[in-house]
């Protein structure tokens, strides 16, 4: 669910808690090793998202934090801020190359480049919280 969050709107947070699941207490964070990626650089996206990306001359970054029932990718175009909410269990991740990474949900997709080995490990970090989900 691709959703513009420049403005706090009560019923677009719902349909995000719904979803994917509130966004973790501080403490619930510092347990899990943190719950945010950094900047990532987005390579390519589908036509929707390229839309929206396309009217900033910015280079342009996204960051994925890690939710309960899945994740929600934030990144930015001009003055607004988007979110790309997508539970576990639509969620598909590619490692198209060494620094490459493609995620999928519906007709949505990303590929973002991945530059350091923590980046690696937050990837990794998203596959397991996915498993664990799916497990339970």
């Amino acid at each position: 669910m691709l959703r513009d969050l420049s403005y706090k709107d009560s019923e677009i947070e719902k349909e995000i808690n719904n979803l994917i699941g509130k966004e973790f207490n501080l403490l619930e964070k510092l347990k899990r090793g943190g719950t945010g990626s950094r900047q990532l650089i987005i390579k390519k996206s589908d036509n929707d998202i390229y839309g929206i990306l396309s009217k900033s001359y910015e280079l342009n970054k996204c960051n994925i934090e890690i939710r309960e029932k899945g994740i929600i990718i934030y990144f930015r175009s001009r003055q607004s801020t988007y979110g790309l909410s997508i539970p576990y269990y639509k969620l598909v991740i590619f490692k198209v190359d060494d620094n490459h990474y493609t995620l999928t949900y519906d007709e949505y997709y990303l590929k973002v480049r991945v530059e350091t080995s923590s980046d690696h490990k937050f990837l990794k970090k998203v596959l397991k919280e996915k498993a664990q989900y799916l497990d339970a």
